[in-house]
């Protein structure tokens, strides 16, 4: 692989006349972090070890400063055999909507074990050479036995590909049959017990420096409701570093724009009801989203809190999915005499027509995005800080920027920041800082978005859960909302909160205004949430939201 270059936006021989609104704007957030140029390029001041117990000691912290990196872990080619588009039509889109980072994640198929992903990988290898400002990782998506999808990806390096083939090979629960499927006699426990053997499998490859870093994200985790609360708890028990999160908001975005796919269309795609393989658990409401995030996380006390309220981390993303572009005019070619997917490992390449063809998403980074906090540009710093948890998200380019800070009163230190943990004392004072840059463009639908409010949503910290099909969290709630309407540019929000007698956590959310309700499990949980579009009138650059990942408290003593 040849020698990763700064994007345009970081590197100081690009001239500011040369970049667009975006690259200006992220030049200027790169610049307040103390990382443009080479600092950008060699890594920030190093973080000194400290040996577990100490940490577990010591009071306060002091992360580093982070730049964020915008990505999409979950985009498919035409090696894929249910999607449509070129590998270079995607790394373009994505690099027109200004994203740093991409994962390929092609669905599982014999063909594509078999030639596919030996020919994207040639494709992804070339695109490296031509464009080192991109960073392209491949992955899979994967068929997970008895239950829905996951992205695995690995970082660049010999066996990354052989990593992804031995493993749908050999764990992809399509290719294996291992699905809980409406067959008789569908040996559950069986299946179950080979995703967690998987997960396992994958960490020992990292471990053994076979790869030198794969990470594993649960994808739309609710639309058929067949990933139930204790699997989710097994896979993240099996390996945490590995299996790192979920997405909080599915890609397909755009299948219930009005007039567009039908009368009961659903944001995300999400239009299932449960079957017989669902697990029995989950509500009816459970199967639609919220704001076009995934029941799961959107609703304040439920499954994602319930996992945070361990004390664990369990990061959340967003993406595209793309397969379709909405509005897009171009359709699938023809397969030669003699040819399929199962032996040549891709589709014919797409040709262009002058109608509008069928599809629910957006094209990578046009609308869902990923911000992940890194202190250097490059591979394995975007896959350590979403290990890290160092993620927030947006949809329709709500923002700009978002930094979080969490610190002692008592102290001077830069304090923790999403993902991390902040160790205090009982009855402590600490503060909340929320830094906002607010959108300063219009966003790819010409409409320049406006944050109306910030939601803080503290939850307690119990441990380990005795019920690992539970999926509340009976003490977790929105306890301060900050009305932001009409402000502009970069601002500071200082939220002073207590620590009490248990350890916690608190997260963030926010969105344009546009529509709001009490949240599923009520308004004294979540006065003014995200709510349900009427089926088929879903516009979703009119509905906008972002969320972050949480910061732990940890009462000493507690």
């Amino acid at each position: 692989m040849t020698e990763q270059q700064l994007p345009s936006w970081a590197d100081p021989s690009v001239s500011t006349t040369d970049l667009d609104p975006q690259g200006l704007s992220r030049r200027g957030l790169l610049r307040r972090a103390g990382l443009f140029g080479a600092a950008f390029a060699l890594g920030g001041a190093a973080v000194p070890a400290t040996p577990a117990a100490a940490a577990e000691q010591r009071l306060g912290g002091d992360d580093p400063r982070l730049a964020y990196l915008v990505g999409d872990h979950h985009v498919h080619s035409v090696y894929s055999h249910d999607a449509k588009y070129t590998f270079s039509q995607q790394a373009q889109a994505a690099a027109k909507y200004g994203l740093d980072w991409m994962v390929f994640n092609e669905h599982s198929n014999f063909g594509h074990a078999n030639y596919g992903a030996k020919l994207e990988h040639a494709e992804i290898v070339k695109a490296r050479a031509e464009n080192p400002r991109q960073l392209i990782f491949q992955g899979l998506e994967w068929y997970i036995p008895a239950a829905e999808h996951c992205t695995v990806f690995a970082a660049p390096g010999p066996h990354e590909t052989d990593l992804l083939t031995q493993f749908e090979l050999a764990y992809d629960g399509k290719l294996l049959g291992y699905t809980d499927g409406s067959a008789a006699g569908a040996d559950t426990a069986r299946n179950e017990a080979h995703a967690v053997k998987a997960i396992k499998w994958l960490a020992e490859q990292r471990r053994s420096g076979y790869v030198d870093d794969v990470l594993v994200l649960a994808n739309h985790p609710l639309r058929l409701g067949i990933d139930s609360p204790h699997e989710m708890r097994n896979w993240r028990d099996a390996a945490p570093e590995i299996m790192i999160g979920m997405e909080g908001a599915p890609g397909a975005q755009g299948a219930a724009i009005p007039g567009w796919r039908g009368a009961t269309s659903i944001r995300g795609e999400y239009e299932n009801k449960p079957s017989a393989q669902s697990w029995a658990g989950y509500p009816a409401e459970a199967y639609v989203t919220y704001g076009g995030f995934d029941w799961a996380t959107a609703t304040v006390g439920g499954l994602w809190d319930a996992m945070l309220a361990e004390g664990r981390l369990f990061t959340i993303t967003t993406n595209s999915d793309n397969h379709r572009t909405v509005f897009d005019t171009w359709k699938n070619g023809d397969w030669a005499a003699g040819q399929n997917f199962d032996n040549t490992g891709r589709l014919p390449d797409p040709v262009n027509t002058d109608t509008p063809q069928a599809g629910s998403d957006f094209w990578p980074g046009q609308f869902s995005r990923t911000h992940v906090g890194v202190t250097r540009y490059g591979y394995r710093a975007v896959m350590a800080g979403l290990r890290a948890g160092r993620v927030w998200l947006d949809h329709g380019h709500l923002l700009d920027g978002l930094d979080v800070r969490l610190k002692r009163d008592c102290d001077f230190g830069r304090g923790v920041t999403l993902g991390g943990r902040l160790r205090v004392r009982k009855g402590e004072r600490i503060t909340l800082y929320v830094t906002v840059t607010t959108a300063s463009r219009p966003n790819p639908h010409g409409i320049l978005p406006e944050l109306a409010h910030v939601d803080v949503i503290r939850g307690a910290v119990r441990g380990p859960v005795a019920d690992r099909d539970s999926w509340r969290a009976p003490d977790t709630k929105v306890v301060r909302t900050k009305d932001v309407s009409g402000r502009k540019g970069t601002y500071t929000l200082r939220i002073p909160l207590t620590a009490g007698d248990e350890s916690f956590y608190v997260r963030l959310r926010g969105s344009d205004g546009n529509r709001h309700g009490a949240g599923c499990l009520g308004a004294a949980v979540d006065p003014n949430g995200p709510i349900p579009h009427e089926p088929g009138n879903g516009d979703p650059w009119a509905d906008t939201w972002f969320y972050s990942n949480p910061i732990f408290v940890d009462v000493a003593g507690a």
